[in-house]
């Protein structure tokens, strides 16, 4: 091979490797800081405002509050009045995990109607019913228990 080829081949290969470093940094810039914040100001600035239509009053026996029923932030809770909860380790969550397995922004439980609705919001580690890992807004009832990272959750009266 000629000195120009491996002239080549070298910086080609600097240059991947240059690509792959840069790309691990933004990963881990992103899980520790979450994500950018558009130029123009905070994130509600940035995101249309939806019209809060009124909450209908919980009908007996509905769920009133998520609780942490194991884990390192055991008793911790979140009232669903307060819907959309979200949960991870960042700062902006309704219910923060101090876990390692948890995302900045791991999952999200919502409502819609008279139901309750648990979503993964792209996690590495993954949300799970039960043993069951899921990838699209889950229904939840009653007692349903949510495993994120080390730490069980569960929808209560």
């Amino acid at each position: 091979m000629s000195e120009l080829t491996l002239f080549l081949i070298k910086i080609s290969y600097l240059a991947i490797l240059w690509i792959f470093v840069l790309s691990a940094i933004s990963v881990v810039r992103s899980d520790m800081f979450g994500a950018r914040v558009p130029q123009g100001g905070t994130r509600e600035a940035a995101a249309p405002k939806a019209r809060r239509q009124p909450k209908p009053k919980a009908r007996k026996g509905s769920p009133t509050h998520v609780l942490v029923v194991d884990g390192a932030n055991q008793g911790e809770r979140a009232e669903l009045s307060e819907a959309p909860i979200l949960i991870g380790r960042g700062s902006d969550a309704a219910i923060r995990l101090d876990d390692d397995y948890v995302s900045t922004r791991h999952a999200r439980i919502a409502s819609s109607g008279d139901q309750w609705f648990v979503e993964d919001l792209g996690s590495t580690n993954g949300t799970y019913i039960g043993s069951a890992r899921i990838t699209q807004p889950t229904t939840l009832t009653l007692g349903t228990q949510v495993r994120i990272g080390k730490t069980l959750l569960e929808l209560r009266k």
